[in-house]
């Protein structure tokens, strides 16, 4: 799958170097790198011809927030924010890192994936769990469960820790795993403040090439948003069924639905989005990032 960045018009001297999902990456006339997160929203591994009003500046400012919660727990790699006008809001200066190759996933409650895994091993990445959860169970205690990171288009494949130390080696693999259950948990104690439920979250991480924190694991990417993160309300969890989530889940139960006309195994690109999915996805997005930061999103 290739993608088109959005079609900006950056100032002389901005190289793009990588397209995702949803984030364009682009190289700063200075060597920084320019990331912008674009209005794009995926499904099913498709990125969809609509997009979603603000999400991309949504995802940049609740990532700075969260980026700032964290400071003196671990480094980020945000330079500056100081951007070009055309992508203001929605865009960050950051370190290039030698970057891990994992995608280091944190669960405190049983979903997604992980809920499949378990059905059918009980376990997740190798680590047993106990028997009779349901699916939105809260686990014993957050899990490291690590995955690979795809191609564009691919899924993600779920890895054992003894293969995170085969990938990455024996310090990494344990600061890896220590950096992301710290991280998620106190995330998960903010939100819960909030009346919000972190059921999990997604992390990357590199190691810092230049500057005070030379050779010191640094949290990149995005951090803790609906993209990346199952947030759900704390006062609807009701173990034993899917959870409501602040996140695309208008998008996916649509494209799931007859109107739509599309099945996720055809082959086949999915269709346009009707307006009234769009706009609930945008107030998902407001809403979670109005809960958790206290602040409106403007």
């Amino acid at each position: 799958m290739s993608i088109t960045p959005d079609d900006v018009q950056l100032p002389e001297g901005y190289t793009h170097l990588y397209s995702g999902k949803v984030r364009d990456l682009y190289r700063s006339p200075e060597g920084r790198l320019l990331f912008v997160a674009s209005d794009r929203i995926s499904a099913y591994d498709w990125v969809l011809p609509s997009t979603i009003p603000d999400k991309g500046k949504i995802l940049t400012s609740l990532s700075l927030w969260w980026f700032h919660q964290f400071e003196g727990v671990v480094p980020n790699h945000v330079v500056s924010t100081h951007v070009p006008a055309v992508v203001a809001g929605r865009a960050m200066l950051c370190q290039e890192l030698e970057m891990m190759p994992i995608e280091c996933v944190v669960r405190g409650y049983l979903a997604g994936s992980g809920y499949t895994d378990y059905l059918a091993t009980r376990q997740i990445c190798g680590k047993g769990l106990p028997p009779g959860l349901k699916e939105g169970s809260q686990l014993p205690v957050p899990i490291f469960t690590p995955a690979t990171k795809a191609a564009l288009g691919d899924h993600d494949q779920n890895i054992t820790y003894d293969e995170v130390i085969t990938t990455v080696g024996q310090n990494e693999a344990q600061d890896l795993k220590r950096l992301s259950v710290d991280v998620y948990e106190r995330a998960a104690e903010i939100g819960a403040r909030r009346g919000l439920i972190l059921a999990d979250t997604k992390f990357e991480f590199g190691i810092a090439q230049e500057g005070r924190y030379r050779g010191h694991m640094v949290l990149a990417d995005e951090v803790l948003t609906p993209d990346s993160s199952r947030w759900w309300p704390q006062d609807v969890w009701q173990p034993g069924q899917p959870q409501p989530s602040f996140d695309k889940q208008f998008v996916r139960d649509w494209l799931m639905s007859p109107e739509s006309g599309w099945h996720k195994d055809s082959g086949e690109p999915p269709p346009a989005l009707p307006e009234k999915v769009i706009e609930q996805t945008r107030a998902k997005y407001v809403e979670v990032y109005e809960r958790l930061t206290e602040e409106k999103f403007h």
